[in-house]
């Protein structure tokens, strides 16, 4: 037995999404590997977010719903804790809302929505802010350069005061300043994971099912959204100005990634299913030939969303 109602919204345990944990544990090393924000709260204040909503009579939700708050209530009060915390509430919110009105829609929809909603909300208030985006900007930039500078430190200890390769260095280096370049779009890969991270919680702990979250080889989108990713890439390749070609970089990251997760999906329905071998020579090509799989892996997506590759075998309908 639960503690509460079953969630607001519709029924989430389909028979195909039984078994959700090991992807919840997918989705949230996305979140690790896309994070700009802290992870542990981009996850919390949606999961509050939906208790609040389901309403907590004790129990399991309490407990889980008071751990949650304090990771929400942790850290130094300086302008970033605040930053992420607004943000974080603002698509954790638009979450809320998008799965009061749209109960029927795929965890993954209503994230994206919530994301989506959130971002153009957020973009709102900054440009109505003089210097809000400057100061984001540099928040974020002197958050990763500060995390860059405590890596350095970390593996000159484990190297015992050995300094590090000036190739490594340079090698991370770059890696950062690439995170501070398409830091929105980090952030919004991030958020949608979190997103699918807490409603499995939320199922989890609410229902006592593992549930919630429907198979890789399902994930799909709204194909007019490839009309975003074309837009993008014409914003990149016009070059009206630094802010425009930085705001096309960002979507094109964020779209390619959506994309390059669909055309995953459709090499495992094609495949009948990745075995664990596969999984593993799959994460070896990637490891060396990364540019290229993720290539392969967003044309895979893109000609998904106009010849329908899925429905074509029969085995995913529309």
């Amino acid at each position: 037995m639960t503690d509460v109602a079953r969630p607001f919204a519709l029924d989430p345990v389909r028979p195909e999404s039984a078994g959700a944990s090991r992807r919840a544990l997918a989705l949230f090393c996305v979140v690790l590997g896309t994070a700009v924000l802290q992870p542990t709260l981009i996850i919390a204040v949606p999961f509050v977010a939906l208790a609040m909503v389901a309403g907590v009579r004790g129990g399991k939700p309490f407990i889980a719903t008071l751990l949650a708050m304090i990771v929400v209530v942790m850290g130094r009060q300086d302008a970033a804790w605040f930053m992420e915390r607004a943000w974080a509430l603002t698509v954790g919110g638009a979450f809320v809302a998008a799965t009061a009105l749209r109960p029927a829609w795929r965890p993954t929809s209503r994230a994206l929505a919530a994301v989506a909603g959130a971002t153009i909300a957020t973009g709102v208030f900054l440009a109505a802010r003089g210097g809000g985006w400057e100061t984001v900007d540099w928040l974020v930039s002197d958050h990763l350069r500060a995390a860059y500078a405590a890596w350095i430190d970390m593996l000159a200890i484990a190297r015992q005061g050995e300094a590090v390769s000036p190739a490594l260095a340079s090698a991370l280096y770059r890696t950062v300043e690439m995170q501070i370049a398409v830091f929105p779009a980090l952030a919004a890969l991030e958020s949608v994971a979190a997103l699918g991270v807490a409603w499995w919680l939320y199922v989890r702990v609410f229902t006592g099912e593992d549930a919630g979250l429907l198979p890789m080889k399902g994930f799909r989108f709204n194909d007019h959204l490839v009309w975003v990713m074309v837009a993008a890439l014409l914003l990149v390749v016009v070059r009206s100005g630094d802010a425009v070609t930085r705001i096309g970089a960002n979507l094109a990251f964020f779209m390619g990634a959506l994309y390059a997760l669909r055309g995953l999906a459709v090499v495992v329905v094609v495949s009948g299913g990745l075995s664990l071998v596969g999984y593993a020579l799959f994460t070896v090509g990637f490891l060396f030939a990364a540019p290229v799989v993720i290539g392969f892996m967003v044309l895979f997506g893109i000609a998904d969303t106009w010849l329908d590759l899925r429905a074509r075998v029969g085995s995913v309908p529309n």
